[in-house]
């Protein structure tokens, strides 16, 4: 069949802890369908602010992105409000919405709270990529 366009969501001015960790969730998706965001799991990658155009063009890509997409995927371990913004969009879009968190993690109440989402807890790399597996099928 076609493959999907999945839009994945990661924290990167918000922090890039979890940069490796979004690269290899990157990679399995990968495997059956299209990525339209991979830059997300680059390590060296930070959106550095460089101006209020460059800004606009990312908010112009990615938005474009999310039109486009036909799933999103996010991990909000690490919190952003990128990534916040990017999930109440991709709602008013109706697109399909997964998100990933470990367990141990307060996950904000406009998120976990929305039943719009389906939230996926996890505790290690390995379910991690196992839930992401199982979900895509």
């Amino acid at each position: 069949g076609m493959k999907r366009k999945i839009y994945f969501c990661g924290s990167i001015r918000g922090g890039r802890e979890d940069a490796a960790l979004y690269g290899k969730a990157i990679r399995l998706m990968q495997e059956k369908d299209v990525v339209l965001t991979e830059h997300i799991g680059n390590v060296a990658y930070s959106a550095v602010p460089r101006s209020p155009e460059g800004d606009r063009e990312i908010y112009a890509q990615d938005t474009a992105w999310l039109r486009e997409s036909d799933l999103v995927i996010a991990e909000c371990s690490t919190p952003s409000l990128g990534v916040g913004y990017e999930l109440a969009f991709a709602e008013q879009l109706r697109k399909p919405v997964y998100i990933f968190c470990r367990r141990s993690v307060h996950l904000s109440a406009m998120i976990g709270g929305d039943p719009y989402f389906n939230v996926y807890r996890y505790e290690t790399e390995a379910e991690l990529l196992a839930q992401i597996r199982s979900l895509l099928g």
